[in-house]
Parts: C-alpha cells; sequence; structure tokens
C-alpha cells in the first residue's frame, strides 16, 4: 500500500495532505501553530483525529510522542550510541521497538522490526517535485502508524539539522 506526502511547505501550521496510490486525499496532517510544543494531528478526510503527535517536554533527548484515543501508542527519539545521526528507535507501548535508519532528511530510510521491513519511505522513484513516497509493506501493518511514526522522525531530523 503507497501513500504519497507532499513535502510541508513553508507556512503557518505546517499542515498537508497524504495522498493513495491515485492521487485521493486520505489522511491530514495538521500541524499546530503557536504552541509550546511541536504538535501534529493526522486526522482522516472528516477531519476525525487518528493520531496525536506532541514532542515531550521533558525529555533528556529531543523525543516524539505518538497517540491514539488519548492513550500512548509510541516514543520516537534518535537512537543513543548511534555512529549514524540518521538512525531512530521507536519504541511501541506493548513493549516492541521499530527501527528507523537511512537518508532522514533526503527522505530515503526505512522502517524495520527485528529486521523485517515494514515501510519504505522514499522519493526516488516519484517524479513529483517535493513528494515522497510510504510504502507500507506489510500487510498487517497499521500504515497510520507507520505515517506518524515518519512524520515524527522527519521532524526529528530537521530540528537536529537547524540546531548544528
Amino acid at each position: 500500500m503507497r501513500f504519497l506526502v507532499r513535502d510541508r511547505l513553508l507556512g503557518i501550521g505546517d499542515d498537508y495532505w497524504i495522498e493513495d496510490e491515485s492521487g485521493h486525499k486520505v489522511f491530514l496532517v495538521d500541524g499546530k501553530a503557536m504552541r509550546l510544543r511541536d504538535t501534529f494531528e493526522l486526522k482522516d478526510t472528516d477531519g476525525n483525529v487518528l493520531i496525536d503527535i506532541h514532542k515531550k517536554m521533558f525529555a533528556l533527548r529531543d523525543t516524539m510522542a505518538i497517540q491514539r484515543d488519548g492513550e500512548d501508542l509510541a516514543t520516537v527519539r534518535r537512537k543513543r550510541l548511534s555512529l549514524l545521526r540518521n538512525h531512530y528507535r521507536v519504541h511501541l507501548a506493548d513493549g516492541t521497538e521499530l527501527d528507523v535508519g537511512g537518508k532522514i532528511l533526503d527522505r530515503e530510510f526505512a522502517v524495520e522490526y527485528e529486521g523485517e521491513l515494514l515501510a519504505v519511505i522514499s522519493r526516488r522513484l516519484l517524479t513529483v517535485r517535493d513528494t515522497y513516497g510510504v510504502d507500507v509493506v506489510r500487510e498487517d501493518a497499521d500504515p497510520t502508524l507507520l505515517i506518524a511514526v515518519a512524520v515524527c522522525v522527519i521532524h526529528l531530523a530537521e530540528k537536529e539539522r537547524e540546531e548544528d
């Protein structure tokens, strides 16, 4: 299952649509401007919030939290003690972990669980400028969670680049 994400345009709120392969709008990433912490909502086309994403305020390292229906679903942070700057770890609420690695800022990376590929994020095969694809490889994987992970990882990598 492939989703197409148009990179955020500079603007207040950082809102952008995610489309399916046919070009139909499926999800809206609603960036909340004027907040103390970085906050995004992943909404369906009716405006219902499916996933809430926010930066944790009091974490030693930059950390993004993902919640569904007010319940913690996952936390995302750069992998500690990694020589690769573009390696992130996702801690799911059930105790499992996902690894995210690749060229995050180039939108060329993968999400894996115990070495098994769950999703590939890439702009390599797309001809539309400022767009990248999120290919969910496993049929039993949660596409909304994987899209939220991609949003978090890209946001954290961009923030880290700004601080350097």
